[in-house]
């Protein structure tokens, strides 16, 4: 029945304008506004995500969101110049950096301003 609907995924933020800048100019996505205080990230691809604001945001307990990257230490490099700050696990097996290597494919994972996760994932 709607195997030929558009869908799109959201998840909150506890600040909209934190969020809006965090992902359009820390990113590079292309981000619009949307009515009453939502933005849309766009992502390669056509695919589009809903961010909307919650008051009593609890940031994800899981990663919402992974970018599949050509090269992960450049990307890592890259996004660590512009004030990213890489997540490291207890118990797992990452470098310095927080790239995760030998247990699937090689991810990194990082919060935004909200604590939501995201990783940078190799693409395979």
């Amino acid at each position: 029945m709607l195997g030929a609907t558009k869908a799109i995924s959201g998840f909150s933020v506890d600040d909209i304008a934190s969020a809006k800048n965090f992902y359009s100019e820390t990113l590079g996505l292309k981000v619009t506004d949307e009515e009453m205080g939502l933005i849309r990230l766009h992502l390669a691809g056509g695919t589009e995500i809903l961010v909307y604001p919650k008051p009593n945001h609890e940031p994800a307990t899981y990663t919402i969101l992974n970018f599949l990257v050509d090269d992960i230490d450049g990307t890592v490099d890259e996004l660590t110049s512009r004030g990213v700050e890489f997540i490291k696990y207890d118990g797992f097996p990452q470098e310095e950096n927080g790239v995760m290597r030998g247990n699937g494919p090689d991810i990194a994972w990082f919060t935004d301003p909200a604590g939501n996760v995201i990783s940078v994932l190799k693409e395979p």
